[in-house]
């Protein structure tokens, strides 16, 4: 994948004993991980476009995967479908957008509904960062 302007984007895969392993998207098995974390900035624009994203990321919610997205990265979540009545933060440029797809935007530092986890802004990186590790040490 590549990112912008030009940018080879590698995917991360970070496991126990390891710094990262590289790996493209159509070599990754939901199995084989514990959640999804998808940043912000305008990256979740070009991600959502991706039928196999999309797709994955169902996988991996419908799996009882944690799904974390923080600023614009819940335009992901709404494009995979799983929104819907759910409490959602967002940067307040997608408001219109989570609310449009059927779900409540909350403007919190930090919301979890189910196995999916929002924050709005990098301001909320701290609060959201420690929720992500608080919810895989205690899974």
């Amino acid at each position: 994948m590549t990112g912008r302007f030009g940018t080879t984007v590698p995917l991360l895969v970070f496991r126990e004993g390891e710094r990262h392993v590289i790996k493209e998207l159509s070599e990754l098995r939901v199995d084989d991980i514990d959640a999804i974390v998808i940043p912000g900035g305008f990256s979740p624009d070009y991600l959502r476009r991706l039928p196999d994203v999309s797709n994955f990321v169902r996988e991996a919610y419908n799996k009882g995967k944690l799904i974390a997205a923080i600023c614009h990265g819940p335009w992901v979540l709404i494009s995979a479908g799983l929104v819907k009545g759910k409490r959602i933060a967002g940067v307040i440029a997608i408001k219109d957008d989570i609310i449009n797809a059927g779900a409540m935007y909350e403007d919190a530092a930090v919301v979890r509904d189910e196995n999916t986890m929002t924050s709005r802004t990098p301001d909320d990186l701290s609060e959201f960062c420690n929720a992500i590790i608080d919810a895989l040490s205690s899974h």
